[in-house]
Formats: C-alpha cells, sequence, structure tokens
C-alpha cells in the first residue's frame, strides 16, 4: 500500500496544527460520502473503483482486443481528463523507448485533439498515410473545438485510406450515453461506443472507459488497475480514522502549508516515467482548486533532470513553496555502474554500485537540502511502477483533491473559468450565434 510522509512540513508547520484539521476533514468526507457539498451532482468517481463490474471490464478488454489486432497506430482524440489519465497511466507502465522498436508488442498510441497546431495535425495526417490506424474519440458534448476538429480530420482519413467497413469497426465513441454531436455520430455511422457518466467530470474519469479503454489497447492490465484505485478507496474511506488516512493527511497538510503562505505545490518525481502523472495531477488540482482568487498553484518537476535548470530557484528564490515528492521503491530493471580503468571522470567510487542507489542518494540528498532552505517536503512512496500501485496513486489523489476543495470552501467539481477564452475564441472566428461578442471582441481590439 501507498504510504505518506509528512514528517519534513514540520517546523514550517506544527504536527498539532495538521492535527487540528480532524474534525473539517471529516466534515469534507461526510459532504463527499453524503453528496451535500458543493458539486454533489459529480460524485460519481467517488465510489467508482469498487462498483466496476468484471462484465464491464470484459467488454473494454474484448474492444480493446479487436483495435488491437486491426491497428498499428491508434490515436486518442481528447483533450485535458478526456486523454491526461490514459497517457499517464501508459507512459507509467511503458517501455521509454517502445515507439522506436522494430517488433511491437501492441499498436503505437498517439494522442491528438489536445491542441489546435496545424503543423502538428498535419505531420499526424502524413504520418498515418500508410499505416493501419483506428481512433477513440472522447468527448462528452463533441463539439469541444480542439477535439472536434482533430476527429473530423482523422475521421476522413480513416474512411478514406481503410475503407467506410473497416472505419466502422476501427473508430470508437467515448461519449454521453443520449446526447451530443459525438453520440448523434456514433449512432449513425455504428461506431462501437461506450459512456461517459453524467456524473463523473473529465479530470476525474480515468477509471471510466475514457482512461480504461486505451489502457487495455496498449497492452495493460486495467483490472489491476481498478484493483489498486479500490484498496486505496477502501483505505481512504470516510471510517478510516484521520490519523491514518492518507488523503485526509495529504489534503489537511496542504491546506495548512497554504494558510501559511506556501501558495505553490511543486510535484517531484525521479522517475521520467512520471512525467504525464504530473500533467494529470496539475489538470485534477488545478481546475479543481482555482477558483474565487484562491488555491494552491500545481507545478510539476522531474528529477534529478529539472535540478539542472529550476534547482537553483528551488533552493534559493521566493519561499512560497513546498515540495511532494512521489518515490518509487523498487525498479523493475538491474544496471551496475562499470569500473573503468582511467577514471577519468571520477566516478570509480561508484563502481558496482546499481543506478537507482545513486539516484535514491539524489533523492535523499535533494530533500536535505531543498528542506535546509526553506522548502517543506512531503513524500508518497510507491513500491513500484505497475498497475495496482498507479491505480492507488490515481484514486488517492482523486480523493484528496475532492477533500482538499472542500477544506479551501471552493466547488471541486465545477470549471466556470475554462469557457471564458471559448468565448473570445469564437466571437474571433465569427461562429454563428456569437455576433454580439464578435462586435464587443472587435471594439477591444
Amino acid at each position: 500500500m501507498i504510504s505518506l510522509n509528512i514528517e519534513k512540513t514540520f517546523g514550517f508547520i506544527s504536527k498539532a496544527s495538521v492535527a487540528a484539521y480532524e474534525a473539517q476533514v471529516k466534515a469534507a468526507q461526510e459532504a463527499l460520502e453524503n453528496g451535500t457539498g458543493k458539486g454533489n451532482d459529480f460524485l460519481g468517481w467517488l465510489h467508482l473503483p469498487s462498483s466496476i463490474s468484471q462484465e464491464h471490464l470484459a467488454d473494454l478488454k474484448a474492444t480493446a482486443q479487436v483495435m488491437r489486432d486491426n491497428c498499428d497506430v491508434v490515436i486518442v482524440a481528447g483533450i485535458g481528463g478526456s486523454y491526461l489519465g490514459a497517457r499517464a497511466v501508459i507512459e507509467a507502465l511503458s517501455n521509454s523507448f517502445t515507439w522506436l522498436q522494430e517488433k511491437k508488442t501492441a499498436p503505437v498510441m498517439i494522442y491528438a485533439g489536445h491542441n489546435i497546431s496545424e503543423d502538428y495535425l498535419y505531420e499526424l495526417t502524413e504520418f498515418l498515410k500508410d499505416k493501419k490506424f483506428g481512433v477513440i474519440n472522447i468527448s462528452k458534448s463533441g463539439t469541444t473545438t480542439e477535439t472536434a476538429l482533430a476527429f473530423r480530420l482523422l475521421k476522413k482519413q480513416c474512411e478514406d485510406q481503410r475503407g467506410k467497413d473497416m472505419a466502422k469497426k476501427v473508430i470508437i465513441a467515448i461519449t454521453d450515453a443520449k446526447k451530443g454531436a459525438a453520440r448523434i455520430t456514433a449512432d449513425k455511422e455504428g461506431y462501437k461506443s461506450f459512456i461517459i457518466p453524467d456524473n463523473v467530470g473529465g479530470r476525474f474519469s480515468v477509471l471510466t472507459p475514457v482512461g480504461l479503454l486505451p489502457i487495455a489497447i496498449a497492452g495493460f492490465d486495467i483490472e489491476k488497475l481498478v484493483a489498486g484505485a479500490a484498496d486505496m478507496e477502501k483505505a481512504c474511506g470516510v471510517n478510516i480514522p484521520f490519523a491514518e488516512n492518507l488523503a485526509a493527511q495529504y489534503a489537511a497538510t496542504r491546506n495548512e502549508l497554504y494558510k501559511n503562505g506556501k501558495k505553490i505545490e511543486i510535484l517531484v518525481n525521479f522517475c521520467p516515467k512520471l512525467h504525464y502523472v504530473s500533467e494529470w495531477w496539475k489538470q485534477l488540482y488545478g481546475e479543481s482548486e482555482g477558483k474565487e482568487n484562491k488555491g494552491i498553484f500545481p507545478a510539476a518537476v522531474d528529477f534529478s533532470t529539472d535540478l539542472h535548470s529550476m534547482g537553483q530557484w528551488i533552493q534559493e528564490g521566493e519561499r512560497t513553496i513546498f515540495e511532494t515528492v512521489i518515490s518509487v521503491e523498487k525498479v523493475d530493471h538491474k544496471l551496475e555502474v562499470p569500473s573503468d580503468e582511467a577514471n577519468l571522470d571520477g566516478l570509480n567510487f561508484l563502481a558496482g554500485k546499481r543506478v537507482d542507489e545513486v539516484n535514491k542518494m539524489a533523492e535523499l540528498g535533494t530533500q536535505l537540502a531543498h528542506v535546509d532552505g526553506g522548502v517543506p517536503n512531503m513524500r508518497i512512496i510507491i513500491e513500484k511502477l505497475d498497475e495496482y500501485n498507479i491505480g492507488q496513486l490515481l484514486y488517492f489523489f482523486e480523493i484528496g483533491c475532492g477533500i482538499s476543495g472542500y477544506l479551501l470552501g471552493v466547488n471541486p467539481f465545477n470549471q466556470p473559468g475554462v469557457e471564458a477564452y471559448k468565448k473570445n475564441m469564437f466571437a474571433l472566428l465569427n461562429k454563428p450565434g456569437y455576433e454580439e461578442e464578435s462586435k464587443a471582441i472587435q471594439a477591444k481590439l
């Protein structure tokens, strides 16, 4: 089971001040459990892991197999929570160089619909010209500009290249049960489809088909992923005492640090495969808590790489930060540092040591230096990078986010601020229905 160590925050905040959150945390947990808090129509993720049926997993795995049998490349078309969860898990569990290998055991997973770059989309369509590819279109509405635009291009190319019948087999919709453009298209074209539950927001959707289907296509065990999340759901339940509840401790500690002027949380890893877990986490916490001119700013670094770029700022910059380090206990492979007779690089003192030992000492040395430099540190320890442990980590962050948002006093399940750029963009592009906004914006320009 994942563990959490908050000892290196004491000295900046006190043990007693974290313990003092117990009643508030309990109230937040009960509001989540009973559905009495803000955003209570978006709590479908709360008991999702324990409610996923074997039949549902079997359906996802069977669909994944059809894609694996018929595609060399699968494009996940989605933005925000519609692709970050899948990408986080796939990249955490994949060989770093799979995409360069001649022989592949699973389709190459590519992501689109998360930007509006003409060069990106052109280069993607060029790359796909001689490929057997399929598409997963992930959108509740089917009208999100970035994703809809990419899907329009990919649907046409897939049909032109592979024929209507094969396209029908290798295009999958993950969308609303009844309404929206993506639902209408899926029904009209006869695509296999899966439902994004109404009561699960995008950033909490990794354990719905949104995340599970791409993860299964990439060749990973979604049953183990769900089992890890379900065990964490139990371990962070409303009935678990505050002192033993990891998510409760995490939420309380970060809120107490925030109250004491620590406005930025930096999620740290010492394993580059976790880069997209950080990207997923940034959306989860940023979109959930950044409201009403409040909220911790979620940032992330990949160490030791970023110690040579951001390390100076973290060590000696403005003291408004704290770090949460994801520490992986066991690595999958073994590699020892060789001895070198000339020893020109001066590394013979490491000869015979495993590379992971060097990395672990870099981690410990960094923690000590940063704490000495005035940066509180929390440590999340996970046993290894596998489906079960990643499942635990995802649910831990989700429930921690729900509790933390309620402690902050915001609705952690909406995102009203996301619409502001869209209105301006539609007005600038003269979208029908935006005539008034278009006039107002032209006046500003």
